[in-house]
């Protein structure tokens, strides 16, 4: 996967271990999925609740809820690439990490 830098089937695994460690309820929705030539298009939402480290963290104990862009590229039936896009912004938000209130009303 290109955005997170995760080269091979095992670093994908421990991302993954990590995800469901941190987010125990961890929830993912396939919303669309669009397929043209080797290339697979899926909008997700993902929901859970921020339970332990992640990222240097400390737990928060708050929910998310988060739109995703993954793109892969399929080969004889095996996934050679991937990329995926998410709001990074609205999910530190959502956490509390950060205080984000979106762009001042004369610029809507």
């Amino acid at each position: 996967m290109h955005a997170r830098k995760l080269r091979g089937l095992e670093a994908l695994k421990q991302f993954g271990t990590v995800i469901f460690k941190t987010f125990p309820d961890f929830h993912e929705t396939m919303e669309d999925i669009i397929a043209e030539g080797d290339k697979v298009w899926v909008r997700n939402t993902i929901t859970g609740t921020h339970k332990g480290k992640y990222r240097g963290l400390a737990p928060t104990g708050k929910k998310f809820t988060e739109a995703s862009v993954d793109i892969f590229r399929i080969v004889d039936g095996k996934l050679v690439e991937g990329w995926n896009v998410t709001d990074e912004l609205d999910f530190l938000k959502q956490l509390g990490v950060i205080e984000y209130k979106g762009f001042p009303d004369e610029v809507k």
